[in-house]
């Protein structure tokens, strides 16, 4: 599994759902400059923990927004398959009502790029001399989920087996873990939340933290 934390994160053109309208280049790019992104990857559409998640990033989307931050889904689905779904009301198990993207990587080179992939190409040589290009696992995302700075930097990530569900309070919580320390110069400690303590990256503002903790 790569780690891209420190890394720019990989640009992508690909069609997208937003807001159930279907735009056909869209962007990571768009963002750079602009926005803290929140990317998050999913296996597939109509299924079980997928839309628990995403509907909880839909509930928690105004704290995001409020940070300046745009909150990005992506699974290895047709456009049409995230317009179908955005487009099924919650109690037939759908995720109507979502807003923010949901971009379809059917090619599975943004997984790919991200190192989500739960598989991989393998390739070998049949008796005739013609390539031969196989799967070998599941050809869906895990739940991988990426903070990107302004820069356009990889600044946190974490990614859950496919039938482990996300925190999304912890991505809301390391948004403004990153702009805290952005702004005020501090570090944040373990368990740090919004509006708590933080301390200067030097021995003595560590004891003085440990001193009131």
């Amino acid at each position: 599994m790569a780690v891209l934390v420190g890394k720019k994160a990989p640009d992508f053109k690909a069609a997208a759902v937003v807001n159930s309208e279907i735009v056909e280049d869209f962007t990571l790019s768009q963002f750079i400059g602009q926005k803290y992104v929140v990317l998050f990857f999913y296996p597939l559409d109509f299924t079980f923990v997928c839309p628990t998640e995403i509907l909880a990033f839909q509930e928690k989307l105004s704290e995001f927004e409020k940070a300046n931050c745009q909150v990005i889904g992506v699974s290895i689905d047709s456009k049409y398959s995230h317009h179908a779904w955005l487009n099924t009301p919650k109690n037939q198990g759908g995720i109507q009502g979502v807003t923010y993207p949901l971009v379809a990587d059917l090619d599975k080179t943004i997984s790919m790029n991200y190192d989500v992939l739960a598989g991989d190409y393998t390739y070998d040589v049949d008796d005739d001399g013609n390539e031969r290009r196989s799967f070998v696992g599941t050809p869906v995302a895990y739940r991988g989920t990426f903070l990107i700075d302004l820069q356009g930097v990889v600044r946190h990530q974490v990614v859950n087996d496919l039938p482990l569900g996300r925190n999304i309070d912890e991505a809301l919580r390391m948004l403004h873990a990153l702009q805290h320390v952005e702004k005020f110069g501090e570090v944040c400690p373990a368990n740090w939340e919004e509006g708590k303590d933080a301390m200067k990256a030097t021995k003595e503002g560590v004891a003085e933290y440990l001193s009131k903790h």
